[in-house]
Parts: C-alpha cells; structure tokens; sequence
C-alpha cells in the first residue's frame, strides 16, 4: 500500500523530452524539401530573366536568405514567454491594419500583376498580408479568452470581432488578396468555435459566410472567369485554363515516381509562378505521386501534432496558449489545403503560397515565426509537467 501511495519509496524526476521532435523534423523536412524545389522549379526563369541577372541560383540565394532569416526570427520569437503575446496580440493585429492600409496608399504600396500587395523596404518586399495571418491567430485567441462568458451571446460575443474581420476584410479585398482574406476569416471563425461559440450560432454564421463569397465571386468578373475556367479549364486551355492546364499536364507526367529531379518540362515557361504558388504542380512531375504524397504526410504530422500540443495545454487550463496552437495548425493546414486543391484542380485558382515550400520571404518569415510560437506553447508546457513531475 504504502508503495502504490508512492510513501517510502524514492521519488525520481520523469524525463521529459525538451522540445517536440516530430514538429521540428516535419517543419525542417518541408523547409528542406522547399529549399531544394524552388532553386529546381526556377532555374528557367532565372537564367532567362534580366531582372535576375541571368543568374540560375538568383532565387536559390534569395529564398536561402529569407529562410535565415526565418530561422532567426524564429528564435527570436521562441524567447518571448505566451504570456508576453497574448499581451500584445491587440498591437499586433492593429500593426496589421495599419500595413495593410499603407499598402493601398499610392507611392508607399508596390503593384504587381495588377495587384498592391507589398511595401517596398529597399533589398526586399513585405507583404503584410502574410504577417496578418499570424496577428490574426494571436488576436482571435486573445479575444477568444477574453470574451469566454459571452462566447454564446451575439452582440457581445461575436459581433465586436466581426467588425473587426469585416475592416480586415475590406482592405485585403481592396488589394485584392481574396485567398488571405478567406484563409484569415476562417482561422478566426475556428478558433472562436474551438473557444466555446455557440454552435447553432456558428452555423448560422458559417452559411451567412459562403452566402458573402458566393456574392463577392458573383459579382467580381475576374474572380468568376476563375470559377468558369477552374470547373473545365480545357475549355480555354491557352486563357483562363492556362495555369490549371499546365499544373495537370505536370501531374500526369509525374506518374507514380516522378521524372527525376530538375526534369520538369513545365517549368520551363510554360506553368506560371512554378516556383511559388504552382510548386506542389513541379513536385508532381520531378518526384511523382510519391513526392506529394510525403508532402501532405508532413504536413498531416504537423497540424496533428500542433492540435496535440493545444489539447495539452487546454488540459493545463493555458487557454490562450491552446487557441494558439491549434490556430496555427488550422492557418497551416487551410492554406495548404487551398494551394494542394488549386494545384490539383480541386478548387479554384488563387494566389496562395504553399507553406514553408514556396519562394516568398514575407511567408516563410511569418510561418517560422509562427512554427517557434508553436514549439514555445510546447516548451511551456514541458516545463509545467516537469514541475508536475518533481
């Protein structure tokens, strides 16, 4: 009796690993592969384009520098404790807005494409779009919190972080930025669900939700020759099917192992933005089903584990700590999901990168941000059930 009570035996501390590895190897792994598949994916493009000097490690060098940087952000980012972001999530979110609103000021925001998306800081581009889905992680969860009594109630529970979203919204449509703005609104629509919304009005919500995307596709010329040209893109194969083509042309060629590395045919001029939002496309052909499948394996790992590290923490009663977690593994996953389904033809063509493979520094800066917030939620745990332990 007296050693099931744990009386007159010698307590020895449980040893509790310091970080989570299979978060770390899944990111490194992806990170890796992204490294690898972007200088492969725009080697055409670089050693043909003037901008770059005619150089085919231009985008290789480029990405390798946003990726340091990435890493150092994220060690950054990794020293600061969940109690210090949870206080300055609402700056944050309000730092968002405001780079948002500079976007769209003439001379201050930079356009490309037809689009204003960026701010030009000398040597690079920040997009703020992307730093705002992490604000808007760390402000839902926040909110979230701080609202817990009223999470049933419309008017106080909801409605303030709709207006919210509806400012968010409008100048991300005004960019236009129709994939962040819907990556964005559903993260926030999740982690308040995950915070105790009441599920009828969550319902009500949600069908209110799609009922403003179908209007906001319906009457937007552009947004709806996409619709039209992604339900049968070989209608129009050389307009509005272009890119749907060419990505699935590059899938069946990929057959079960891929052409081999650095083979691509499409990549060669004929798949626009191979190295960014198309790259799921170039790992298709070079390294096959095989190839995307180890990509959505990873990521699959990675959004468990970070809804795992969120079930932990809400076990520790660290709400805010677990709305975190689990809001980067749905920000992670949705935006994945969106890329793999327009790379697929799943879904409708849109202008969003896939996480931590694609070149872009303002994404890869904010998704290792994000990561080492991740693995400080995890840190912080540990170091409860070791204190647990003792």
């Amino acid at each position: 009796m007296n050693s099931f009570l744990g009386i007159g035996t010698p307590s020895r501390p449980v040893q509790i690993a310091q970080f989570d590895y299979a978060v770390v190897s899944s990111a490194g792994l992806l990170l890796a592969l992204g490294l690898i598949m972007v200088y492969s994916s725009s080697i055409a493009i670089a050693e043909g384009g003037r901008f770059t000097g005619n150089q085919p490690a231009y985008f290789l060098i480029r990405h390798g520098v946003f990726l340091f940087v990435g890493l150092m952000a994220g060690f950054i980012c990794f020293q600061f404790p969940l109690r210090f972001w949870e206080q300055a999530a609402p700056y944050l979110f309000c730092a968002g807005v405001l780079m948002l609103m500079l976007v769209l000021i003439p001379g201050i925001g930079r356009e490309v494409n037809g689009s204003r998306r960026w701010l030009s800081l000398g040597l690079f581009n920040l997009q703020p779009s992307e730093l705002m889905k992490l604000f808007a992680v760390l402000y839902a969860a926040d909110y979230t919190v701080r609202k817990a009594a009223h999470m049933h109630s419309f008017r106080k529970g909801f409605l303030p972080m709709l207006v919210v979203m509806l400012l968010t919204g409008g100048l991300l449509l005004r960019e236009p930025d129709f994939g962040a703005f819907a990556v964005i609104t559903a993260v926030a629509m999740a982690i308040l669900f995950l915070g105790g919304m009441n599920w009828k009005l969550f319902a009500t919500l949600i069908s209110l939700l799609l009922i403003g995307f179908v209007m906001l596709i319906w009457t937007s010329p552009y947004r709806l020759q996409r619709v039209v040209g992604f339900m049968d893109p070989w209608s129009d194969p050389f307009g509005k099917g272009y890119q749907l083509s060419h990505a699935l042309i590059a899938f069946g060629r990929g057959e079960w192992f891929g052409v081999g590395l650095g083979a691509s045919i499409e990549k060669l001029f004929y798949l626009p933005e191979a190295h960014t939002d198309f790259l799921l496309a170039v790992i298709a052909e070079e390294l096959g089903f095989i190839g995307v499948l180890t990509v959505i394996a990873l990521f699959a790992c990675l959004i468990w584990r970070a809804f795992a590290i969120g079930n932990q923490a809400v076990r520790m009663e660290r709400c805010f700590s677990a709305l975190v977690a689990q809001g980067i593994g749905l920000w992670l996953g949705a935006q994945a999901f969106i890329n793999m389904g327009v790379n697929m033809g799943v879904l409708p063509t849109k202008g969003l990168t896939l996480p931590l493979l694609s070149f872009g520094g303002s994404g890869i800066v904010a998704n290792c941000c994000a990561l080492a917030i991740l693995l400080r939620v995890d840190y912080e745990n540990r170091q409860m059930m070791k204190g647990y332990s003792l």
